[in-house]
């Protein structure tokens, strides 16, 4: 359907049709460099298209030069990233139809950093790679390691898992409730970020005015289920293996199964309790070594670790990971060598390492895929924030189920005596059991579902949209139109519209 000079990440994502072409003489600009470009693919020529810089890494020296790094908006949408700022574009821009700077691109002080340029051709000029931008959601690089206060959270939490094993849990559990009190933070939201989905949709918007007729891009989800219901449980000390069987009989009154995240080096998991989840269905996974805050502590230690944790994986027959804390680093995540990893939070500002990926949706690092955790935490939310009941869990459960997005939830059985955390997962999976549109999935279920779409692509054959690949049998293909570009949310939607109380 497209033609792009470059790649285009957020095409690869939702796997809409286009194909990678040598870039091409009729759109000049004052920098050949500066601009790559995607169009329809017409007969009639002169279609208009959707320009773009390169990532400053890989720009032009002019364009590089140019190029301005920090956090911005878009209307209402957080950006983060390299953006082209106007006095530069304005001399770079291709010499199609007359140009006027048109959507602001506003920094932290309200001022016109760069603009969405337009011309009276329909063509549009982005200041920024949208992959950028979505990647940098994916990896939290919107955060700032150098920062003061970024390397006093990181000291802090190094001091606090070095003498956790020595304190009673209650003093652990009073500091993290004062720890929480310091992680309040403009970005990103709590318990709901959009950044992520209102972005997509701006950019599904764009290229919908492209193409001047709706584009099809694969489903998220197999077998016509809209939304994806994924339970997990991390198992964090030997009381915690005791405590297993009360969480499993709330799964069983509700025909679910789920994941259970052991540590195989700071209490025995007996064979008895691996075969028995496993003989009814449920996952086994490998959660960190020995749950000491070190694992991704160095680089060091984590190579050293990795085999231990894969002989463990291999006797368990686990294919995913989750790190204690949910510690986590961008570029050593694939270094584990698991098939997906789950210790990134849509968005969690009161974790040990706060943060989040903003999405709502698996997305590939590497070779990994990764599945994040998108309900508050039941340690969170009942012992840190001590909520009464599990009424945000159920909010921003049918908030994500309206966005077609994944339920991810992340329970401990080493909490189940506060009688919150078990009345709640009940109520949780009894408000969900009768939903068609759901499917509920086990993490590695997920995870091949979208190693297989993500594999898989749309052409057009005969007089209609197919798709082939892996996914096939079971995909699906919707239409960004421009009635309905994506979800159900507006980019222009104000933040108390969108967040549950």
């Amino acid at each position: 359907m497209f033609e792009s000079t470059a790649p285009f990440l957020f095409f690869d994502y939702f796997r809409v049709p286009y194909r990678i072409t040598t870039p091409r003489n009729e759109a000049p600009s004052g920098d050949s460099a500066a601009w790559a470009h995607l169009v329809r693919v017409s007969d009639e020529g002169g279609a208009p298209r959707l320009f773009w810089p390169p990532r400053a890494g890989s720009a032009s020296p002019a364009v590089a030069a140019a190029m301005r790094r920090g956090e911005f908006r878009l209307g209402t949408i957080p950006i983060f990233g390299h953006v082209l700022d106007d006095d530069h574009a304005a001399g770079l821009l291709p010499a199609t139809g007359e140009w006027r700077p048109a959507e602001a691109i506003t920094d932290g002080a309200g001022a016109r950093a760069a603009s969405v340029w337009r011309d009276d051709e329909g063509n549009v000029a982005l200041p920024f790679d949208p992959g950028e931008l979505v990647e940098n959601l994916w990896s939290e690089r919107y955060l700032n390691p150098s920062s003061a206060s970024k390397r006093l959270r990181r000291l802090s939490t190094r001091l606090y898992y070095e003498v956790k094993p020595f304190l009673p849990r209650r003093l652990q559990v009073s500091l993290r409730q004062g720890f929480a009190k310091l992680q309040e933070a403009s970005f990103p939201r709590w318990p709901i970020e959009t950044a992520m989905s209102e972005l997509h949709e701006w950019l599904f918007a764009e290229v919908v005015r492209i193409a001047g007729e709706p584009v099809p891009w694969i489903a998220p989800w197999p077998s016509g289920r809209e939304w994806a219901l994924v339970l997990t449980h991390d198992v964090e000390t030997a009381q915690g293996c005791d405590r297993i069987a009360e969480l499993r009989q709330i799964e069983r009154e509700h025909g679910l199964v789920s994941s259970w995240n052991f540590v195989p080096l700071r209490y025995s998991v007996s064979d008895h309790t691996l075969e028995g989840l496993a003989a009814e269905g449920c996952e086994i996974g490998v959660h960190g070594l020995r749950h000491d805050g070190k694992d991704l502590g160095s680089l060091r230690t984590l190579r050293a670790r990795i085999p231990a944790m894969r002989t463990y994986a291999d006797r368990w027959g686990a294919v995913g990971f989750r790190a204690p804390a949910t510690q986590r680093r961008w570029d050593w995540m694939p270094l584990l060598g698991f098939e997906y990893d789950s210790s990134y939070s849509d968005t969690d500002i009161y974790e040990p390492m706060p943060g989040g990926c903003c999405s709502y949706l698996p997305f590939m690092n590497g070779s990994t895929v990764e599945l994040p955790i998108t309900l508050p935490q039941d340690h969170t939310l009942f012992a840190i924030l001590q909520r009464p009941d599990e009424r945000l869990w159920i909010e921003k459960a049918e908030y994500l189920r309206g966005e077609g997005g994944m339920v991810l939830v992340l329970t401990h059985p080493d909490y189940t005596t506060d009688r919150r955390v078990v009345d709640g997962y009940r109520s949780l999976l009894a408000r969900f059991k009768e939903d068609p549109t759901m499917w509920p999935a086990l993490p590695r279920e997920v995870s091949r579902w979208w190693r297989k779409r993500s594999a898989s692509w749309i052409e057009w054959s005969e007089d209609d949209w197919v798709i082939r690949g892996p996914a096939q049998p079971e995909a699906a293909i919707r239409y960004a139109t421009p009635d309905d570009v994506i979800g159900t949310a507006s980019a222009t939607a104000s933040h108390s519209d969108r967040e549950p109380q």
